[in-house]
């Protein structure tokens, strides 16, 4: 992952970016805040977004909804998520987060201690899943020019998460990725 890579917090209450910040600023990491569910979506598809933080309960654009939306674009679809909840947890909220593929889902207040443990672990094995991801390509890479042939792309690795619908390429149809893995 790009040095410049950094965690997204995401929360309407400028005191909460302000505690969630804080009990981040010891793991090292670049951190984005974003204060909407819209300014969110608009980091996070720029790019270099390699965590977020996410409220559920935002004015506009909830943070449900900027994950359904996060799931459907490839860019975006391994992106780690945890939400964020001063409400509690009822079972509709955690049945719903976990089926879009979230990572967890934390209430507030935070356990500083607790945060940090989750953000380390989820942050860096994104990382790893990328890395692991470039060199995978740069291996068919080699193996097509080796061969003659040129490498034909094919969907990264799975997302880690199994809940999570792998995409097909645009224009796939089942019948042309079962003459793609032959």
């Amino acid at each position: 992952m790009p040095s410049d890579t950094r965690i997204l917090i995401v929360d309407d209450h400028e005191d909460t970016l302000y505690a969630l910040e804080s009990a981040l600023a010891p793991l090292g990491y670049r951190l984005g805040r974003a204060t909407s569910g819209d300014e969110a979506l608009k980091q996070v598809l720029r790019g270099q977004v390699g965590l977020l933080l996410l409220d559920v309960r935002m004015p506009g654009v909830s943070g449900l909804e900027v994950v359904r939306y996060m799931r459907r674009v490839e860019q975006t679809q391994h992106i780690p998520v945890i939400l964020l909840t001063g409400f509690g947890a009822d079972h509709e909220l955690t049945t719903t987060a976990f089926a879009l593929g979230v990572a967890d889902l934390v209430l507030k207040p935070v356990d500083p201690w607790a945060l940090r443990t989750k953000v380390r672990y989820l942050y860096d094995a994104h990382r790893r899943h990328l890395a692991l991801e470039r060199e995978v390509h740069r291996l068919r890479a080699l193996v097509g020019e080796h061969t003659g042939t040129a490498a034909h792309p094919r969907p990264g690795l799975p997302h880690p998460d199994a809940r999570v619908p792998t995409q097909r390429p645009m224009g796939a149809h089942a019948g042309e990725l079962e003459r793609d893995r032959t």
